[in-house]
């Protein structure tokens, strides 16, 4: 079978999602292919045992409330058309960086992060408000700019390691494909999704808003194809001529956008990835949801998102062993802001873990280890919260392997790779990136990722 499309979409993730929705409002007929049933991508949801899960969500960055102008999440509401209402967001309660002796609470108001700086660093709080201006007035949006190590921007302004290991360790586990950096650009765009906006939630999960983004895709005309692949970019003249998929079926398009990764996409095309800036990521995490016989809040524990390091330096990197309990993000689904409860206590833990190593275990010996690995975390997490592990009634563990499974990207790489395409563009004229691997992250930035790329390249004709 032959099919003609304007443009064909690799990925249902939010950036593909987003990307589709966008062309659609212009007329275009677009495809959009997703190689697994459940759609979502790195923000995905499952069903265990009769309970509903969110596969990445611990919160949605960005937010601001209701009628707030010129920011990244009023921008994809009027880019996508949608009301602030449907979204349905629920904001967090409080959450911290929880250091050995230190702990920086914040809120979605940025005043109570900027007082907590000046108590717990007073010898730096003038320092920090320099950082606070330079990183207000630095213009993440320029696609043109260089990359630049952030720890060398910030080192110039801070001078205390502890300060400044407490500020890269929630924008490394958030956003960071670089070991013991980010990239300045990445380190702003994080700072100010966490720290000047800050953390929402739809009270039903990922699902919500996945749920939204496909409805609105498809009633204004997209083609959604899950279980659909794509083997093959057929490339003829410095373009990709037509899409083998792995049914077999040949689909023509004038444009192609890959969700999928640069070196994903390169390989799709029969280029192998070789200079460093084509290399695929390697930071990879594992991550728990343990279920409890009663809300966190009942335990004592008011923070929705818990970022924390046990040891005095924050090490940010691929673990020698499996896995790296020393520092890590817990994260509460019952801490926001609702009308209602939810139905159960949840509590989620990420640490970060070692992809190599997951992918060569074999049964039984790699969920044993998946749980001894979880033991080990939760010694670590009951340092910075109260000790849950008597009140869990159920658990899920999954690991870099798992996130390999079901996004395909190289190494279980959640934040893609190192080196971004900020302007989205291949070796090819008609093939271009969303998604991580074009450098814009967590739901927010990934959805704008897709319109971006929609509006600079696809709809230009």
């Amino acid at each position: 079978m032959n099919e003609d499309f304007d443009t064909l979409i690799i990925g249902a993730g939010m950036s593909g999602l987003a990307a589709g929705i966008r062309l659609a409002y212009f007329g275009q007929r677009v495809l959009l292919v997703e190689r697994h049933s459940i759609i979502g991508g790195l923000n995905s949801f499952y069903r265990l045992r009769g309970r509903d899960h969110d596969v990445g969500l611990h919160a949605v960055t960005n937010y601001v409330p209701k009628g707030t102008k010129g920011k990244p999440l009023t921008k994809l509401l009027r880019q996508l058309r949608i009301s602030w209402d449907e979204l349905d967001l629920c904001p967090q309660l409080v959450s911290s960086v929880a250091f050995p002796g230190r702990r920086l609470r914040f809120s979605n108001d940025f005043s109570l992060f900027h007082e907590e700086v000046a108590r717990e660093f007073p010898h730096q709080a003038d320092d920090f408000a320099k950082l606070v201006t330079l990183i207000r007035d630095h213009d993440e949006l320029d696609l043109s700019q260089k990359a630049t190590s952030a720890r060398a921007v910030i080192g110039d302004v801070l001078s205390d390691p502890t300060l400044i290991d407490m500020l890269f360790c929630p924008l490394c586990y958030y956003g960071s494909a670089l070991e013991h950096d980010m990239d300045w650009n990445q380190f702003v765009i994080m700072f100010k999704s966490i720290f000047f906006e800050g953390f929402a939630r739809p009270r039903r999960g990922v699902r919500h808003i996945i749920k939204l983004l496909s409805q609105r895709f498809k009633k204004n005309g997209g083609i959604l194809r899950t279980k659909c692949g794509v083997e093959r970019l057929d490339v003829k003249d410095g373009r990709v001529a037509s899409v083998t998929l792995d049914n077999g079926d040949v689909v023509n398009a004038e444009r192609i956008l890959s969700s999928a990764g640069l070196a994903e996409t390169l390989r799709l095309c029969g280029k192998e990835p070789t200079g460093d800036d084509e290399q695929p990521g390697q930071i990879s995490f594992m991550e728990s949801i343990s279920v409890l016989d009663r809300l966190p809040s009942d335990l004592g524990h008011d923070e929705t998102i818990t970022f924390f390091c046990s040891s005095d330096r924050f090490n940010y990197r691929v673990p020698e062993g499996l896995s790296d309990p020393t520092s890590g993000v817990i994260c509460s689904p019952n801490n926001y802001a609702y009308d209602e409860p939810l139905d159960e206590g949840i509590m989620r833990v990420t640490t970060q873990a070692r992809f190599d190593r997951w992918d060569a275990m074999e049964e039984p010996g790699y969920v044993a280890a998946k749980h001894a690995c979880y033991e080990a975390s939760l010694d670590e997490v009951v340092k910075f919260v109260p000790d849950f592990r008597p009140n869990v009634v159920d658990v899920d563990i999954f690991t870099p392997r798992t996130i390999k499974k079901f996004t395909g990207h190289d190494n279980g790489a959640v934040y893609g790779a190192p080196h971004k395409r900020l302007d989205g563009r291949t070796h090819l004229e008609n093939l271009f990136l969303c998604g991580t691997d074009q450098g814009f992250l967590g739901i927010v930035g990934a959805v704008l990722s897709g319109i971006s790329m929609a509006n600079l390249h696809l709809l230009k004709s």
